[in-house]
């Protein structure tokens, strides 16, 4: 995981649930592609073939609420995602992206969609075309999960420094 992301702006609004991110037809499957093809696809159908790597999804207040399912994270993540910023978000989301690897910065920020939106997951902040805006720096243990790449990896990395 890069600690510095630069990515242009997708921009959604207030209480993007689970559903959208990722709708529930598409769950019978353990096809990353599947899920990133139909990522956003309950808010935006296109989004997948719109969305380029490295893009950063900026949402409003609740992102990522509803139900418990991962594949809302890895759906985003395997579209290319770099980096989700939000206002706030749905604590299952949140933690499920830190578990699967896909960075997300708690911040409000102002932007248009298209903007160039650079996160500094290790400073806590986001800049917007020039301007700055502080969000939530993640705690170092978080940091390291999404370092080595998501919970699983960062696992077998503590067992390989136990040996």
């Amino acid at each position: 995981m890069e600690s510095k992301i630069k990515g242009k702006a997708w921009i959604f609004g207030d209480d993007i649930d689970t559903d959208v991110i990722i709708p529930g037809k598409y769950l019978r499957t353990t096809d990353m592609q599947v899920f990133a093809n139909h990522a956003m696809e309950g808010i935006d159908p296109d989004f997948s073939k719109k969305v380029e790597k490295g893009d950063v999804v900026v949402g409003g207040n609740n992102f990522g609420c509803g139900s418990s399912r991962e594949q809302a994270a890895l759906a985003l993540k395997y579209a290319g995602v770099s980096c989700v910023v939000a206002k706030s978000f749905g604590r299952i989301f949140f933690r499920n992206s830190i578990n699967v690897g896909l960075p997300l910065m708690e911040a409000d920020i102002e932007c248009q969609e298209g903007d160039t939106v650079e996160v500094d997951l290790l400073e806590g902040n986001v800049s917007v075309n020039g301007k700055d805006f502080k969000g939530n720096k993640l705690p170092d243990f978080l940091l390291e999960i999404l370092t080595d790449g998501g919970l699983v990896a960062h696992r077998k990395a503590l067992q390989e420094k136990d040996k």
